[in-house]
């Protein structure tokens, strides 16, 4: 199990990964190419945003990162190289998805396991770590690396409640 930058190699697994990722309003919940775009083209982007490269309006640099095990795309990390203000309030640093057919298998907890690694690579500490009130799961796997909460917060009046918690990667794990 590893964390990659994104790639064409695993492009089939990737497409697989959007189709499960649709709500059950037929939302897709994970980035696919837009249309007329190239996976190839995607992937370039993706990429290119780890340097600041290609961001939409009030977007800041961050680093995507896929978990690949056994050849097979597992799940997204996304780690924000600064915070906006609403980003500190309920986004975080690190996003991570992992696609529905491989949830409760232990994969959450090491897909944020290896982003905080990454980010720590990258200069950031403390990272702040966020999750719905609602989402035990996530809630486990932030505490289950370390995550400290800090509050919860409002998330406007059609969202729930936001957890905050922070997690020291400046020391040893």
């Amino acid at each position: 199990m590893k964390l990659v930058a994104p790639t064409t190699v695993y492009k089939q697994s990737y497409i697989q990964a959007v189709e499960e990722s649709k709500n059950e309003n037929g939302i897709t919940v994970i980035a696919k190419p837009q249309e007329n775009q190239s996976f190839e083209e995607f992937v370039k982007n993706k990429i290119g945003q780890a340097i600041g490269l290609n961001l939409p309006q009030g977007y800041v640099t961050s680093t995507e990162l896929w978990l690949i095990d056994k050849d097979q795309f597992i799940g997204t990390a996304n780690i924000r190289h600064s915070l906006t203000p609403h980003l500190h309030k309920v986004g975080g640093h690190i996003g991570y998805w992992i696609r529905p057919t491989k949830r409760k298998m232990g994969y959450g907890q090491n897909i944020l396991k290896l982003a905080l690694a990454e980010a720590k690579k990258l200069g950031i500490n403390p990272v702040l770590v966020t999750c719905d009130d609602t989402n035990t799961g996530s809630r486990r796997i932030i505490e289950a690396n370390g995550g400290v909460l800090e509050n919860i917060v409002d998330n406007g009046q059609d969202n729930p409640r936001k957890r905050r918690y922070w997690i020291n990667v400046g020391s040893k794990r």
